[in-house]
């Protein structure tokens, strides 16, 4: 499919990378989204947390027809003002929504060793499968940064996918992990990495007291990079070799050109987390059903608009509106 011209204009300070994605992740605010929290029993014995927003908050209430699967970023929540500010524009139109949380990520810590990563489809596919089977007829997915990677790798990789879905949209989407490692590598994003890395090793040592034959207190005191993190916790404990064999097979780009469902790609190519092969314009190029978008501004899912939501909010329920039928 051709590239996507965008008409999405950045206003003011909003032009700057850093400023729109500081902004949008630390002081936006979005209020009016009611969450509803049930927990998932997984098949391995684990468990994930899914914040449900209903087009009806009743309990007694009939269900929507359309629901919208939303999957959020490395170390983030369904409670992330992105999340929420999509939640409240679905609801508004007509969707249930389903947040995922990823394991370890609802504020309860997962039971296994393994938690989550950015190529882990599993979950998504068993989410996707038990969503299918209530009485929606029309499932529309949408994903950002981490959550667009694995929402992407789960169209592409040979998932039996149902009829029921529709159309997706992934925002900000690291589909080069390692191209994305080595942006956020550079000094200018230093206040990104060491914001992650701080979460990433707080949780290594939650979890440490709880596998301490699998986890050792000097391996979190070498965790100073995010690859370093990768290479002790996220390698091991999802059967990777090491860091790079990570980046390399859970890195959705090899599998664009065999998605089948319409979907959109935005990526700003400002983005302080993107480089090289994150913005795939070949594959979508070659793809009918693999459409791409790349406004000069929004920084990392920044796309400030004057209205109450963002453009990527407003220009994903558009889409889905548009391939839904």
């Amino acid at each position: 499919m051709p590239i996507i011209q965008s008409p999405y204009k950045a206003i003011g300070l909003f032009k700057n990378a850093h400023f729109s994605t500081i902004y949008s992740a630390k002081i936006r605010r979005v209020h009016g989204v009611s969450q509803n929290r049930k927990r998932l029993e997984l098949p391995d014995g684990d468990f994930v947390d899914i914040d449900w927003s209903y087009t009806d908050s009743s309990l007694s209430r009939k269900r929507a027809s359309k629901v919208a699967l939303l999957l959020h970023g490395l170390e983030g929540d369904a409670q992330r003002p992105y999340m929420l500010g999509m939640a409240k524009l679905l609801v508004n139109n007509g969707y249930d929504v389903a947040a995922l949380n990823f394991r370890g990520c609802s504020g309860s810590q997962n039971r296994l060793y393994r938690s989550y990563h950015s190529g882990d489809t599993r979950d998504i596919s068993h989410l996707v499968n038990m969503l299918s089977s209530l009485s929606y007829s029309m499932i529309n997915l949408y994903g950002v940064s981490l959550g667009g990677n694995a929402l992407l790798k789960y169209l592409g990789e040979g998932h039996i996918i149902p009829n029921k879905v529709k159309a997706a949209a992934c925002i900000g989407v690291p589909v080069d992990l390692k191209a994305s490692l080595e942006q956020l590598e550079k000094r200018e994003n230093i206040i990104y990495r060491t914001s992650f890395l701080i979460h990433l090793r707080t949780k290594f040592r939650k979890k440490m007291n709880c596998f301490p034959k699998l986890m050792r207190l000097e391996d979190y005191r070498k965790i100073d990079s995010l690859k370093t993190f990768d290479d002790l916790y996220t390698a091991p404990a999802h059967g990777f070799e090491n860091a790079l064999d990570y980046y390399t097979k859970a890195s959705s780009y090899q599998y664009l050109n065999r998605i089948k469902i319409p979907t959109l790609i935005l990526n700003a190519k400002n983005d302080s987390f993107l480089h090289g092969n994150c913005y795939p314009t070949q594959e979508a190029k070659n793809n009918d059903d693999l459409f791409l978008e790349m406004p000069a501004h929004g920084g990392h899912v920044g796309f400030y608009t004057r209205s109450s939501f963002y453009y990527n909010e407003t220009r994903s329920l558009e889409f889905f509106e548009e391939h839904s039928s």
